[in-house]
């Protein structure tokens, strides 16, 4: 070993009086099976590792889920808006499904949009038979011509 602060130094030699170590036993041909596996070669120290493993394809830490704000957006306007809540509902759970990810409140707008929808059309339909299904038989038992209600109305019958 040289010394580093005198490169030109010779190495110390060992004292004769000290044993030195044996050979290394002769290598036979077959393997035995008491034999260390063999060691993996060094490239020059140990390797670099990244402090954390990469993110799972489509869900990384420092990005946002794609439409999950207009997701919450349509969710909220589902109660109100419903046509619109559902097409944004839709635009979102699209935009989520092409990143690759889940978005539960794009899915929950689309439900809660389609359902007060169907809701609305089957009172709608109730309210309309029942205004003009008065209206029938009130015509029918006045008859033809123009009446004045009591509340302060007019009803026309042919």
């Amino acid at each position: 070993m040289t010394d580093p602060q005198n490169p030109a130094a010779p190495e110390p030699q060992q004292p004769a009086s000290q044993p030195t170590a044996p050979p290394p036993p002769a290598a036979s041909s077959a393997p035995s099976a008491y034999d260390a596996p063999p060691s993996p070669p060094a490239y020059g120290g140990a390797p670099a590792y990244s402090s954390a493993p990469p993110a799972a394809y489509g869900a990384s830490a420092d990005q946002p889920v794609p439409g999950k704000t207009l997701g919450i957006v349509a969710f909220i306007l589902s109660f109100f808006v419903q046509l619109v809540a559902l097409i944004l509902g839709i635009v979102a759970l699209v935009q989520s499904r092409k990143a690759g990810v889940k978005n539960g409140w794009a899915l929950a707008a689309i439900i809660v949009s389609s359902v007060l929808i169907v809701v609305g059309i089957i009172v709608a339909i109730i309210v309309v038979t029942v205004v003009f299904g008065g209206i029938a038989a009130a015509c029918n038992e006045l008859g033809p011509g123009v009446w004045e209600l009591e509340g302060g109305g007019t009803i026309t019958c042919n």
